[in-house]
């Protein structure tokens, strides 16, 4: 007897990438619910070769769903998450809203898959921020292998991360410039066509936004407590895919030739890494793909042990909607999630 997934938030950019990925890896799924609000009732979306219509969430009943995929918003996830998870079905959020609770893990699998059997105290795991979701997976053999101090990293972060509105806003401030109408930003604080805002998420009093915050709090509580990591992020006018330059400082001695030999033994990595024109990667080839690309490893001569990469993925995969799945996987082959039967 195979699963019943519902997906939340279906007609969004990480819905459908969810629907998508389920089909791709042949998820043992018996049936799949496209969720979403009320506005969105009836609407078609794809899974596999199949089409499927979108019911309301607020109508729903989730006491025979065995996995529930919540991509819709902190405050969907708020109201509606617990009351799911209290229902016996496993909600895997996709939002911000619990990844900080002590009682819900935050789960990238390559890095700390052990620790997903904590779901159990409130039937919710947490996905990390996009950013983050690919960093940690870079960082965790290094961390295995020379001991991280302190982390310097500086993102440059795809529209699609803020979004549909956001790809649209980019799309259309493009072909306006292009035949001199104006151009007003509605979705993003500046203009972002031919342009770079280093502004993603709401600013702290500390001077830090909210999202070079979640990097450091979500490393800490998915990977080491004790690694240092400072953050500025960066959003570019790319549709998909996120792009990172990292710096790392170690404890212990690592050359950049030890660093790209573990790291292309490293779960859910590609290293390509060629010191020549074009032996690189970037989100335009990431677009599409599961893998963390891991390119420019260099070593950094101002501090003791110091390593330099560019770290790039698709957000909307690895960073979103591959990692939920992968998280439901877990629990499948572990056997910590059994299907339940069929109601009469």
């Amino acid at each position: 007897m195979g699963y019943k997934v519902a997906v939340v938030g279906a007609t969004g950019n990480v819905g459908r990438e969810m629907l998508n990925i389920l089909a791709e890896r042949g998820f043992p799924a018996d049936e799949v619910v496209a969720l979403a609000s009320r506005r969105s009732l009836g609407v078609e979306v794809s899974y596999g070769d199949r089409v499927l219509k979108c019911k309301a969430l607020e109508h729903f009943d989730f006491s025979d769903t065995d996995f529930c995929l919540m991509s819709a918003g902190s405050s969907v996830s708020k109201e509606w998450s617990p009351k799911i998870g209290k229902q016996g079905c496993v909600v895997i959020d996709n939002s911000s809203c619990f990844r900080y609770d002590a009682d819900v893990p935050l789960i990238v699998p390559e890095v700390n898959a052990d620790a997903v059997t904590g779901y159990t105290k409130k039937n919710i795991i947490a996905n990390p921020n996009c950013s983050t979701a690919q960093l940690v997976v870079a960082l965790k053999p290094l961390h295995d292998a020379a001991k991280i101090k302190r982390v310097v990293v500086a993102t440059y972060q795809s529209v699609s991360g803020a979004g549909k509105d956001a790809m649209d806003e980019l799309f259309n401030q493009t072909k306006s410039i292009y035949v001199n109408d104006s151009v007003e930003p509605e979705k993003f604080t500046k203009r972002i066509a031919f342009n770079v805002i280093p502004h993603i998420d709401v600013f702290r009093e500390d001077g830090y936004t909210k999202e070079e915050w979640k990097m450091s709090a979500e490393t800490a509580k998915i990977l080491d407590p004790k690694i240092a990591l400072t953050a500025t992020c960066v959003r570019v006018p790319v549709f998909v895919g996120h792009s990172e330059a990292v710096n790392v400082e170690f404890e212990n001695p690592i050359s950049a030739d030890q660093a790209r030999d573990i790291l292309r033994e490293a779960p859910g990595i590609l290293v390509v890494d060629k010191q020549e024109d074009g032996g690189y990667i970037t989100p335009f080839e990431a677009t599409g793909e599961d893998a963390t690309y891991i390119s420019r490893i260099r070593e950094d001569k101002t501090v003791k042990h110091g390593l330099n990469f560019w770290c790039v993925s698709d957000n909307l995969r690895k960073g979103a909607a591959l990692n939920a799945i992968q998280i439901a996987e877990v629990l499948v082959n572990r056997k910590l999630v059994q299907p339940k039967k069929k109601a009469a």
